[in-house]
């Protein structure tokens, strides 16, 4: 299931960025594999990284390097992730990143690395460190679908989003590209995000308005329930556009960026799910009625990480028991069985703990078998609530995994 649209992706400049590509040969293809990103000085920068303790070896420098340093650079490469080495990975995406530095005339903790592609293979950083000098000699503000191209790696598409908002007059502009197909669940998901823009903003409220809208976003979906070791998601903010610097008591232009940066965000999020290894369903999954929004949370990924449900909804098979049992055993304090009530689209399938009276195996087999499904579950608890993105689960998963290194 590709995006739509997504061929004729058009992805807006952004005063204060760069971007370069290149051809490194660390893909097996002879497809480009190297994405470098410049940041204009005195820009501001927020991070979000994996959750997962094998965390890779770019992963530890960037969290590093944003102690020490404002980014200038960012050199991302596909077709290998850099992870599982121990102090071999860490030697090698210095190397990377000092060749970057001194080519540029920039401090070392200025430049981050970032890698996505097989794990517990040696980088090749030799690759990498040739191609610098013609990246950089490359960079231009309107290379961000080429960007987006190069990060690829199982994804059949290049994924990004532009927006532009008016803020007291002044035309703000948001762009961000991502990746990420499989090994695809909350926590960052294997995904990379970069989203830049060139509003002011004020230091000291990107890096929470950053994790509010990841939240909200790339926090929400599951592929395959997988963790990756390499997740990354940036925020930049050139301040290029000489609006007023943005922060919270801007009020009503701040709600207006933060909910732009957050759309976007979740359209890119979105976009994962939909080029989901072997997807054909594309689920939203709202979970309503309970007893906080952590719980509505450990609802939706109960039922979007387990294989029997997604295994269902690929071969539309209303067999909705699935669903139940997921909801039955999300780890959550107090469930009330009585109260719930489960929707496929506008087709009620469970009310009050049990099958609803009207209920039509027709009628829930017709929504399973749409393209586009929402999942609507009623704990009738309390306020929480949560809106989740995940896809189903088909052959095609299985193969595309099973020959991923052959």
């Amino acid at each position: 299931m590709n995006p739509s649209l997504q061929s004729e992706l058009v992805l807006l400049p952004v005063a204060g960025v760069r971007l370069a590509t290149a051809a490194a040969g660390i893909k097996k293809s002879a497809n480009e594999d190297l994405l470098l990103i410049e940041i204009a000085d005195h820009s501001q920068v927020a991070a979000v990284f994996t959750a997962n303790r094998f965390a890779a070896a770019p992963v530890e420098l960037c969290r590093q390097y944003l102690q020490e340093a404002k980014p200038r650079y960012l050199l991302i490469n596909s077709g290998n992730a850099n992870c599982g080495l121990g102090a071999a990975g860490l030697e090698a995406a210095r190397i990377c990143c000092e060749s970057v530095a001194s080519a540029a005339a920039v401090s070392l903790e200025s430049v981050l690395p970032f890698s996505t592609g097989v794990i517990a293979e040696p980088l090749p950083a030799q690759k990498i460190v040739t191609a610098v000098p013609d990246l950089l000699k490359s960079l231009d503000s309107d290379q961000w679908v080429a960007g987006a191209d190069a990060i690829r790696t199982t994804d059949t598409v290049a994924k990004g989003g532009s927006r532009v908002i008016d803020i007291d007059g002044v035309a703000v502009t948001i762009t961000g590209i991502c990746k990420g197909s499989g090994m695809i669940r909350p926590n960052m998901a294997t995904m990379l995000a970069y989203i830049a823009t060139d509003a002011a903003v004020a230091d000291e409220v990107l890096q929470p308005l950053l994790n509010r809208a990841v939240g909200r976003s790339f926090n929400c979906i599951s592929v395959d329930g997988d963790m990756s070791t390499n997740d990354a998601c940036l925020l930049i903010a050139t301040g290029k556009a000489g609006n007023p610097e943005l922060g919270p008591e801007m009020a009503e232009p701040w709600r207006r960026f933060e909910q732009a940066v957050t759309e976007l965000c979740t359209e890119l999020a979105q976009l994962i799910v939909r080029d989901g290894e072997g997807a054909t369903k594309f689920i939203t999954i709202q979970v309503r009625g309970a007893a906080g929004d952590a719980d509505a949370r450990a609802v939706a990924e109960a039922v979007a990480h387990s294989p029997l449900v997604k295994t269902a909804f690929f071969a539309s098979d209303a067999n909705w028991g699935r669903i139940l049992a997921a909801v039955g055993y999300a780890p959550i304090a107090n469930l009330d069985i009585n109260k719930v009530e489960i929707f496929l689209g506008d087709v009620c399938i469970v009310r009050n703990g049990a099958r609803a009276d009207e209920y039509e195996e027709a009628a829930g087999a017709a929504v399973m078998a749409q393209g586009d499904i929402t999942l609507t579950i009623d704990l009738h608890s309390g306020d929480g609530r949560l809106d989740f993105w995940t896809c189903d689960l088909s052959y095609d998963y299985v193969r595309i995994n099973a020959e991923y290194r052959t």
